[in-house]
């Protein structure tokens, strides 16, 4: 592992070698904090920039992540529907505490708690795919396979 990443990129790269995953964790002076950045910095299709948003049930204040093509919108009701209770947009106190990281730099795993995970069915047609990774200036390349692995999530039309 790089010590040249910092402490947030550091703690998702050591999230995905305890995967035995090879995927490597870069960190770039310019902003990758909305998939339009992310996708200029790295030179890729909006589309292949993974968005993790983050959800909580209305009744239940359950956590969901809802893991996006950067191409798409979160449709709530969708999401609602396979989840089977009413989501709402989480506030970033929320993602930060059951995420470990700040909205802009919230990766697909190494998070503080599990939480039910769905991923938008568009990014699984990308070969590779690009994944924030701690902060609003790191990113990871994976495959869509390597992103089911890595986050049990389940595949549903969501945007």
């Amino acid at each position: 592992m790089s010590n040249n990443l910092s402490p947030s990129a550091q703690r998702v790269q050591l999230a995905i070698q305890e995967l035995d995953l090879h995927c490597e964790v870069i960190e770039l002076s310019g902003s990758t904090r909305t998939a339009l950045e992310a996708a200029e910095a790295v030179g890729c299709d909006l589309g292949q920039i993974v968005k993790s948003l983050v959800f909580a049930s209305v009744s239940s204040h359950q956590p969901i992540l809802a893991l996006v093509s950067g191409a798409n919108r979160v449709n709530e009701q969708r999401l609602s529907a396979v989840f089977g209770e009413p989501v709402m947009k989480a506030d970033g106190d929320f993602v930060r505490a059951q995420t470990g990281f700040a909205i802009g730099g919230v990766p697909p795993l190494g998070h503080t708690y599990q939480m039910k995970t769905f991923i938008d069915s568009d990014l699984m047609a990308f070969d590779r795919i690009w994944a924030a990774a701690g902060t609003p200036h790191a990113l990871f390349s994976l495959t869509p396979a390597e992103l089911l692995v890595m986050t049990h999530g389940e595949v549903a039309n969501i945007s």
